[in-house]
């Protein structure tokens, strides 16, 4: 599974990249318009058909970017901002077209095209920056670290205390590893069932949790440990 989260997060960087040149090719076309010969066409059909798959465009990103967002799928995000960037540059040349044929000021096309290329520049450098994180390893943020110190401590009853707890994220997965110190004379059937209940309790509270437990003697128990049981 780890493997599977990032390679959505690097497809998402893949995404983002798209995004900023598409952006910059919009750059280049907006500048030619302003400096050279200008021409458009304003057809009713034209403008009708793009409105019409701007509204489809625009109703599927939504769909896309709010199962991303639900599922923490990175790369239906990125797909979702992707096609997102499609609807925005179709409004705003519908707008330009507009503009320019109701006040005779060709040039204001070139203009909102190049506001809408920053627009969408900075969507897809957002997406590289966020993507290339994931790809990283980030740890999970302080309230969530604080919440599963309380989880394992509250399900730990029996052990001595646990300690060395890390998180990252990738994707949808969390993964969690600690040590857990049991006495020494303890069963191993018994330091299981603890394992098992931690486990458990963990996958519970934290979606898609992964866990990953190493049991200790009492004698590695450490006086600074992170949770004391």
């Amino acid at each position: 599974p780890y493997g599977y989260y990032k390679a959505e997060y690097f497809s998402a960087v893949i995404v983002g990249v798209m995004i900023v040149v598409a952006a910059i090719a919009i750059f280049r076309e907006a500048y030619f318009g302003l400096v050279g010969a200008h021409a458009f066409d304003a057809s009713p059909e034209g403008l009708v058909a793009n409105a019409l798959a701007t509204a489809i465009n625009g109703a599927w990103a939504f769909i896309l970017l709010r199962q991303g967002r639900r599922s923490k799928s990175p790369a239906l995000v990125a797909d979702g901002k992707h096609l997102f960037t499609d609807v925005i540059s179709s409004i705003g040349v519908l707008l330009g077209v507009l503009l320019a044929v109701a006040t005779g000021w060709k040039a204001i096309d070139s203009i909102l095209a190049a506001l809408v290329a920053l627009n969408i520049l900075w969507s897809g450098w957002g997406l590289i920056k966020e993507s290339v994180g994931g790809l990283m390893d980030v740890a999970v943020p302080p309230d969530m670290l604080n919440r599963i110190r309380d989880l394992i401590a509250a399900s730990a009853d029996g052990a001595i205390e646990a300690h060395d707890i890390r998180t990252r994220q990738a994707g949808r997965a969390t993964f969690v590893e600690f040590h857990l110190v049991v006495p020494a004379d303890m069963a191993v059937a018994e330091a299981h069932a603890i394992c098992d209940r931690i486990e458990q309790t963990l996958k519970d509270a934290v979606k898609d949790a992964q866990v990953t437990i190493h049991v200790e003697p009492e004698e590695k128990a450490k006086h600074s440990a992170i949770v004391g049981l």
